[in-house]
């Protein structure tokens, strides 16, 4: 019934235990499975200002916005969309800016886009814009690999200049 020597056997043994290690590895391999449920984080929901509205202070938020009414101070999002009936006064920065409506001061976004209806009077700063035909522009137009990052580049200083 029971041979004492296949449990001395040294041969299968090693080789069942050799087999032993690789089994725990599937359990290790479970909490990447779990990791699933926890989701990118929830975009916000875009904040829309209604025409009858009329806001005087700076913005700023993660999120959308969308102005269909009159802003007077500036503004940080990450899209901004300028409606038709809108006005903003002021300084508005996103990585993403639609213009259907009217901006009277600097823009700076990654994507710049005046529409048809736009009416800008200020410079824009970016790194791809599109303008349509019919939209008014006054200002200048500066292309930047990070317009989002600040002041216009400095020019580098000479170390040995003297005064």
């Amino acid at each position: 019934m029971f041979s004492k020597s296949r449990i001395n056997e040294p041969g299968p043994k090693a080789g069942a235990e050799a087999e032993k290690p690789k089994a725990p590895e599937a359990p290790v391999n479970k909490p990447t499975t779990d990791l699933k449920p926890s989701a990118p984080k929830a975009k916000p929901p875009a904040s829309s200002l209604s025409a009858d509205l009329t806001v005087v202070g700076n913005l700023k938020t993660s999120g959308d916005i969308n102005i269909e009414g009159t802003v007077e101070g500036d503004i940080r999002a990450h899209l901004l969309t300028v409606g038709e009936s809108a006005t903003v006064k002021g300084e508005v920065m996103a990585d993403d800016v639609v213009v259907h409506g009217r901006v009277v001061g600097r823009v700076r976004g990654l994507k710049v886009r005046l529409t048809s209806t736009a009416r800008v009077e200020g410079d824009i700063i970016h790194k791809t814009i599109a303008i349509e035909s019919g939209a008014h522009f006054e200002g200048s137009v500066q292309r930047q690999d990070d317009p989002l990052g600040g002041g216009a580049p400095k020019k580098p200083v000479a170390p040995n200049q003297k005064d």
